[in-house]
């Protein structure tokens, strides 16, 4: 990784696309998520510290935890950047030029195709797996402890918290519909592992999934997520979630059109990286916390 994580967390935007959409899920897990960006505000904003040799003495801390290639920090942000970045190379082209204008969907549509189901139900299992992975790295236990992450779930919060809620509403709701996690499950339990292969989601971040070759990943992300499926259901049936109710509020903050709920999905698969966004956010948190505490 060539950029230190001050940089990285200095540059993420405060407005935006990406920004709008995830504010507009705060409806889903209210207050939860306010957009902390600038690495010393965001020492600031964790730690309560106004010291400045403190926060500074802090912020050298979280520096060399991340540059330390034994902890799994880097890979986590790699993960995170990876995932996103492939997830909207299909479409991506279409943005070229657009790149920090506030583009509207309905100026958008004709350049749009949307993603075939099972590709769209492969990436959100993958994503969910990426999931996993970086907080296994982040929190240094072994890739595959699938156990430990899905009790996890029960304390995230935060930019966590509003990264699952956006994988659940922009890759599951909106293009897969209602009973996207078992859309995905069957998916899964229907490929062979050449079609898993042959994803381009799938080939941009193959090195980090456990399992050892293609067949065993598959495998892997299989298990994986129908063992996260129990909580992707309860979090949307305790929160009352249907696809309609998440793009009406993503109505108020971007302009789109209800009736294409198809092209809604690519438009934000294209025009957003809520999952970079966040997993920097996340990571910055994780550092800082660890940095404070060890000083």
């Amino acid at each position: 990784m060539s950029k230190s994580i001050f940089e990285i967390v200095d540059k993420l935007p405060t407005g935006g696309l990406t920004v709008m959409s995830l504010k507009s899920l705060d409806f889903v897990i209210p207050g939860q998520w306010t957009n902390p960006v600038g690495f010393e505000n965001t020492i600031k904003l964790i730690t309560g510290e106004t010291d400045e040799a403190l926060i500074q003495q802090i912020g050298d801390r979280a520096v060399h935890l991340y540059n330390d290639k034994s902890q799994g920090y880097q890979r986590a942000m790699w993960l995170y950047e990876t995932v996103d970045s492939a997830s909207s190379a299909l479409g991506a082209a279409a943005l070229a030029g657009k790149i920090g204008e506030d583009v509207s969907f309905l100026g958008f549509l004709s350049n749009l195709t949307p993603k075939p189901e099972k590709s769209q139900s492969i990436d959100l299992c993958i994503k969910l797996v990426v999931e996993l992975v970086a907080f296994c790295q982040i929190n240094g236990i072994p890739g595959d402890s699938i156990g430990d992450f899905v009790a996890s779930l029960a304390d995230y919060s935060g930019e966590s918290l509003m990264r699952m809620a956006a994988l659940v509403c922009f890759d599951g709701l909106i293009p897969l519909g209602p009973d996207f996690a078992l859309k995905g499950l069957n998916t899964l339990r229907g490929l062979n592992p050449s079609d898993l292969g042959n994803n381009p989601v799938f080939k941009s971040v193959s090195s980090l999934i456990p399992g050892g070759n293609t067949d065993g990943q598959l495998n892997f992300i299989t298990k994986s997520f129908d063992a996260t499926t129990g909580w992707m259901n309860g979090f949307v049936s305790d929160r009352g979630l249907t696809p309609e109710k998440v793009v009406d509020n993503l109505a108020s903050f971007v302009e789109i059109s209800k009736d294409k709920l198809e092209y809604l999905g690519a438009f934000l698969d294209v025009s957003t990286n809520y999952y970079y966004h966040t997993g920097v956010q996340t990571l910055a948190r994780r550092l800082i916390e660890r940095a404070f505490a060890e000083i």
